[in-house]
């Protein structure tokens, strides 16, 4: 028996529908929600992704302005541009694209971001919202996941939950979204004892570790929900071969790529879990989509502090 896909790009489309409306009944009270982005340098991959960002808010009716210093800037500069963008009241959402140059303390221009536009949800301010439970601007891919596993009914309370993965951008907060919602929460990292044990012990498995394949089936507890946070680009023929042997359609298109987009969950345990995200087309399509939501979202906070428009 095969895992049901938990499909993101469906969820996806479904909370599109919902912010296309919210953003109309916005814009007719003249709030225009909107996002500015800062690309700094040329990193190809940076690009891809403002570039679908960008994209993304054209689709909803979402003002969008980009920003594309040198990749020469020096911290003070950058800070000077995210101040003016905090003092522009039509920007509702700052997203400044990571990684940054080596000269540049990344930390301080995060820091600097108003809080009530940080729509990336890396602020302390947002993080200690979150730590206590009230309404903030939470950090995209867990929200993401919280959606996904809402939306398909996956029961959350009094689950067990293991987190694989502790950093400040997905584990953390996905541990705390997971207590929120009353789960039991253990997180899992490099130095956890008996690591396949803990996992088999979970209703819900969230992997987020950035090392493809790594959650093994037999690690799986038969009928859990697995959220494969991970997206890895394997290129090692070799390490293809041995991910993909059960899958070879798979296989026949990476041998034509030369490279394959894999999770942090082996596919095989497709066949062991009750549910599972796919990679591609499980996580990755909901951390824009919570991007868009949150900037819909601090537009409403910010310029209708009273209005009943939409959700949290």
């Amino acid at each position: 028996m095969s895992a049901r896909l938990l499909d993101g790009l469906k969820i996806r489309d479904q909370i599109f529908e919902e912010l296309k409306e919210e953003t109309r009944k916005l814009t007719a009270q003249g709030v225009r929600p909107g996002l500015a982005a800062v690309l700094v340098g040329e990193n190809p991959a940076s690009q891809l992704y403002v570039k679908t960002k960008i994209a993304a808010c054209e689709r909803l009716g979402l003002a969008s302005w980009l920003h594309t210093p040198p990749a020469s800037i020096s911290t003070e500069q950058l800070l000077q541009l995210v101040r003016d963008l905090n003092a522009d009241n039509n920007v509702d959402g700052i997203l400044v694209q990571l990684p940054l140059p080596a000269q540049v303390d990344a930390k301080r221009i995060l820091e600097a971001v108003d809080p009530a536009k940080d729509v990336d949800g890396f602020h302390p301010v947002n993080l200690g919202k979150l730590v206590s439970n009230r309404p903030g601007l939470v950090a995209c891919t867990p929200a993401g996941c919280m959606e996904i596993l809402r939306r398909y009914q996956i029961p959350l309370e009094g689950a067990n939950a293991v987190v694989l993965g502790r950093s400040d951008i997905v584990g953390k907060p996905m541990a705390l979204l997971l207590m929120h919602a009353n789960a039991t929460v253990t997180i899992c990292h490099s130095k956890t004892r008996d690591l396949p044990e803990v996992v088999r012990r979970a209703d819900i498995v969230v992997a987020a570790m950035g090392k493809a394949g790594f959650v093994q089936p037999d690690w799986i507890r038969p009928g859990a929900t697995v959220i494969d946070v991970g997206t890895n680009k394997v290129t090692d023929p070799a390490e293809a071969a041995r991910l993909l042997r059960n899958f070879p359609e798979r296989l026949e298109k990476f041998r034509a790529k030369r490279n394959v987009l894999l999770g942090d969950v082996h596919p095989d345990a497709l066949q062991v879990a009750g549910a599972l995200t796919p990679v591609p087309g499980g996580v990755g399509p909901m951390t824009i989509t919570m991007l868009m939501s949150n900037t819909v979202k601090a537009a409403r906070w910010r310029r209708l502090p009273n209005a009943a428009v939409g959700g949290d």
